[in-house]
């Protein structure tokens, strides 16, 4: 069975991305055939797996609106067994010629139905709530809200699970809140810990066990155009995204 799993926040610098590539990686590693597709414009999980964005010759937007076959779009990467559909900035104007196309909602939707070869399908949203955003949600049938470790974080919460309950209703029934995902988790301060002991209050059995610390192999892994299990995979980041896959794959199978 294929499971399509969207990352989705509406800030930036939670971790959205990070976890998408490093969360594909580790699911690829384990040996699933895993497809990360790219519909953010700054096309950062592209670059982040050491592809230029800026020399493809084909990208998602070929594939939404020139009607590509996405099989000609889709990118090799360094770890076997996890293929890229990459994004550029070519994607910025999309939500402008959305508006007008039908079915514009479901347009990523009808693309990713006619890819059959994966185990996995990793859709890594743009930081908005724009038509992109939407077009992830309604292709996926699962959706993971990466949520920073800081009081401002749970003041967004709200929102970003009202847009859920929005798209659940009118776009995606089967749309499944997989969890809450706490990253840049940082054990030297209270407020982290703080931060998940409230979530795990308010959104019980929602929260993964796994948290993501804050980590400066992480961070500087995209600079090198690589995932954390190719730059450090002894490090506590690569370690938390080993686990996470694990209890990822637990939950989707049930157990």
């Amino acid at each position: 069975m294929k499971h399509k799993l969207a990352l989705f926040n509406q800030k930036g610098g939670v971790g959205k991305t990070t976890t998408a590539i490093n969360l594909a990686a580790y699911l690829a590693t384990s040996g699933k055939r895993v497809l990360l597709c790219d519909i953010d414009p700054q096309g950062n999980a592209t670059s982040g797996l050491g592809i230029d964005k800026n020399s493809l010759d084909k990208t998602l937007y070929d594939v939404l609106f020139s009607r590509s076959e996405a099989l000609k779009a889709i990118k090799k990467t360094n770890i076997a067994g996890l293929d890229l559909l990459p994004s550029n900035g070519q994607l910025a104007g999309a939500e402008v010629e959305m508006v007008n196309q039908p079915r514009r909602e479901f347009l990523l939707k009808e693309v990713l139905s006619g890819i059959n070869d994966y185990d996995y399908i990793i859709i890594d949203c743009p930081p908005s709530l724009g038509l992109l955003t939407v077009n992830g949600l309604a292709a996926a049938d699962n959706v993971i809200i990466p949520v920073q470790a800081e009081y401002y974080a749970l003041e967004g919460l709200g929102q970003l699970l009202g847009v859920y309950g929005q798209i659940k209703q009118s776009l995606n029934p089967d749309l499944n809140f997989l969890g809450i995902l706490v990253t840049l988790y940082d054990s030297r301060t209270s407020l982290s810990e703080q931060v998940r002991r409230e979530l795990e209050k308010h959104f019980h059995g929602k929260v993964f066990a796994t948290v993501i610390p804050r980590s400066i192999r992480l961070a500087e892994a995209p600079s090198f155009g690589k995932t954390i299990a190719e730059h450090d995979n002894l490090s506590k980041g690569a370690l938390a995204y080993a686990q996470l896959a694990r209890e990822v794959e637990a939950k989707l199978n049930g157990s």
